[in-house]
């Protein structure tokens, strides 16, 4: 065996030696420790010691300790100091290298509660530290875990690009997961449960590696990277996929276009399955928008053509094309020319008008006239855009989109005396999702707003001071999910993005 594999495969006996004298955190997390922080809600600490992380940064530790300093509200700290690390501190579950390249860095990142790799949340949890990411050859640097988590995806996508969840690695040792909730599903194309953990269609998912993608190369302007490995051959997936779902239901001729995805599952919930055996309602062709079967909360759309996912997909497609021109210069030119499409399919096709806000973008349409206003909490959505790097926050029809997201016109707008957000059929009525609220504050130059937001945040998480899935908007007791640690991220993410930009407020006291 290879020194450097033997090595690794010695510090995988180690760490899995280390992982069982640890607790479970799905356990760890629904538990209250002290010391409890100062304020009045009492904050349980919720970080795992230091030799239970499953990877330690000192540049995540100094910005801690910077933020003790900033931030003056106890409950506000310690719920930062909680959720920030989280991703690190819990999720990276392998770390490897590839048992075909000794130099291929591999990094399998879990959701947290789910021990499997979704591409859209471990491209989010990633995205919690880029403000800390710089370019470094080191094995232990957080731009090691980037390509790592850049080279697995890329894997991922190159056998299975129709899914969304995934097995670890072989090279991990690890075992594949049951998902015993996709025993029935039927799906083409087909794919083999020790390698997929669900196939899911989500345009969100293919368009999270190009964010991952982006995010790496921004801060490290490291393009001869993408060159290494499958980058380049998965980004050709990428496109071919996408350019096959620009496909509509019906020929010219009238005939029924064969897609080529479809999805069914036996279930009780609507949103779990695709009708007309598969295939989802029917969709127009022609507009240059890419299907989605499902949304970034795992719920089946209603219309296909999925607003929000278009955005991120155009977004960073487009951006990704300036990494290609230095590997495939025609193939970043399809790729340039594909983003300019894929916007101009919704800024034809994606507006429309509301009686009250004006005009507003849809959350999804089927191109034959028919569209669905509503948001959910999940990222992408249409209150993210901005976030996505696809308009700028002042944009009127954004604008008027955040006041209908916010509002009670959007039927899955949650409200009641412990927080207000959106929420989203995934979890059902009365739940709104702590998400929504973060991202509302990262799209938000209203100084009352923001501190109103960061008021319900604060107070919700029924003193385990982490972000939840769901609360009740009536009972902050009831909540799902005890470990999401994209959520957790998030907050991190925001908190510092308003050090940076408004750093009064973080004084505030929610006493």
């Amino acid at each position: 065996m290879p020194l450097l594999l033997l090595l690794v495969s010695c510090l995988s006996g180690i760490f899995q030696t280390v992982s069982a004298q640890c607790p479970d955190y799905s356990d760890y997390s629904m538990a209250v420790h002290e010391p409890l922080s100062a304020g009045k809600y009492q904050l349980s600490y919720q970080r795992p010691t230091a030799e239970c992380r499953t990877f330690n940064l000192s540049d995540v530790e100094d910005t801690i300790q910077d933020m003790k300093e900033i931030v003056k509200d106890p409950d506000l700290f310690r719920l930062f100091e909680n959720a920030f690390p989280n991703t690190l501190d819990t999720t990276v579950t392998w770390k490897g290298y590839s048992a075909n390249d000794s130099t291929e860095e591999l990094t399998f990142i879990t959701t947290g509660d789910i021990v499997a790799m979704w591409l859209r949340d471990s491209a989010n949890q990633m995205r919690s530290y880029k403000s800390l990411l710089k370019a470094s050859d080191s094995p232990d640097s957080l731009a090691s875990l980037f390509r790592g988590a850049i080279n697995l995806q890329a894997r991922y996508i190159l056998r299975n690009p129709y899914c969304n969840a995934f097995q670890a690695p072989t090279e991990s040792g690890l075992p594949p997961q049951d998902n015993s909730n996709a025993d029935t599903d039927q799906v083409k194309p087909s794919f083999n449960t020790t390698f997929v953990f669900e196939c899911k269609y989500e345009l969100d998912s293919i368009s999270a590696f190009l964010q991952l993608s982006f995010d790496y190369y921004d801060k490290t302007q490291d393009a001869d990277f993408f060159g290494k490995f499958q980058w380049v051959n998965a980004i050709q997936t990428v496109l071919d996929t996408a350019e096959g779902l620009l496909i509509g239901t019906y020929a010219d001729d009238g005939s029924v276009n064969e897609v080529p995805y479809t999805f069914q599952r036996q279930t009780t919930s609507a949103t779990e399955t695709l009708t007309n055996s598969g295939a989802g309602n029917p969709v127009r062709g022609g507009t240059g928008l890419v299907r989605s079967a499902f949304r970034p909360s795992d719920d089946s759309t209603i219309y296909q053509l999925f607003i929000p996912a278009n955005m991120q997909f155009s977004s960073y497609l487009g951006k990704c094309a300036e990494i290609m021109q230095a590997h495939d210069a025609d193939l970043a030119q399809r790729m340039s020319d594909f983003a300019s499409s894929v916007r101009n399919g919704i800024e034809t096709y994606g507006k429309v008008q509301h009686a009250v806000f004006g005009e507003v973008y849809a959350y999804e349409l089927d191109g034959f006239g028919s569209s669905n206003l509503m948001d959910d909490a999940n990222v992408p959505s249409l209150l993210s855009a901005p976030i996505l790097d696809y308009l700028n926050a002042t944009d009127e029809t954004y604008q008027n989109t955040r006041k209908f997201v916010l509002s009670t016109w959007n039927p899955y707008y949650m409200h009641g005396p412990v927080l207000n957000g959106t929420g989203g059929p995934h979890v059902g009525f009365g739940k709104a999702w702590p998400m929504s609220i973060i991202t509302s504050l990262l799209t938000s130059d209203d100084d009352s707003e923001i501190v109103a937001g960061l008021q319900m945040l604060v107070s919700s998480t029924d003193g385990l001071g982490l972000i939840h899935e769901s609360v009740d908007t009536f009972n902050a007791s009831t909540w799902t999910r005890e470990w999401f640690s994209w959520a957790n991220g998030l907050f991190g993410e925001m908190l510092l993005g308003l050090r940076d930009r408004k750093p009064q407020l973080l004084a505030t006291s929610f006493q």
